[in-house]
């Protein structure tokens, strides 16, 4: 598996892609994240709901999206949703097929999302609330720095069944500190 990763804004081309990622999943796969199936969206909403953030100003944007790249390819999305400008958003992470998932690749791809996310919205806190059942995400938030908040139980989103979640946070300051030890010398 290569290791050549990037990230890059969402573009026309990918809404088939994000699209085609929610509806030919396998059910078991979308219970794994907490997804309800008799809440899937169709074909013409998904392209309808990605279609119109592409137009959309930053300050007026109710979901953004990253595509997660291996070679030029893209393989997942990152996306914020309940966008506060300014403020805060919900961060969400996907990994498109099972190819690509379980190599590692996930805490740097979010790193590299962060940024975007915290730059162009002009966050001050970025927030995840992942099944409490689905260790990915959950590693991957801890591995980053992301701070453990709290369980609960509620419904995370407009796709989901009621579930248990865990909360993490990340703050702008955290952000910046991640970046600073990324960037200092090795001894």
């Amino acid at each position: 598996m290569s290791t050549n990763l990037s990230v890059r804004e969402i573009q026309k081309q990918d809404i088939p892609l994000i699209t085609q990622y929610w509806l030919d999943s396998s059910p078991d796969f979308m219970q794994s994240m907490g997804v309800d199936m008799k809440k899937m969206l169709s074909k013409e909403q998904w392209h309808q709901m990605l279609s119109e953030q592409l137009n959309q100003p930053y300050t007026e944007k109710k979901s953004y999206c990253i595509i997660w790249q291996v070679d030029g390819k893209a393989i997942g999305h990152s996306n914020v949703n309940q966008i506060v400008f300014g403020k805060q958003a919900y961060m969400h992470l996907h990994l498109w097929n099972n190819s690509v998932r379980k190599k590692g690749m996930g805490t740097s791809l979010v790193k590299m999302t962060l940024h975007y996310f915290f730059k162009n919205l002009e966050l001050k806190k970025i927030y995840c609330e992942p099944y409490a059942l689905n260790p990915a995400p959950n590693k991957t938030l801890e591995k980053i720095g992301f701070t453990f908040t709290k369980r609960h139980t509620t419904i995370p989103g407009y796709l989901n069944f009621e579930q248990e979640v865990n909360l993490w946070e990340l703050s702008h300051e955290q952000f910046q500190q991640i970046q600073q030890i990324k960037k200092a010398p090795q001894d």
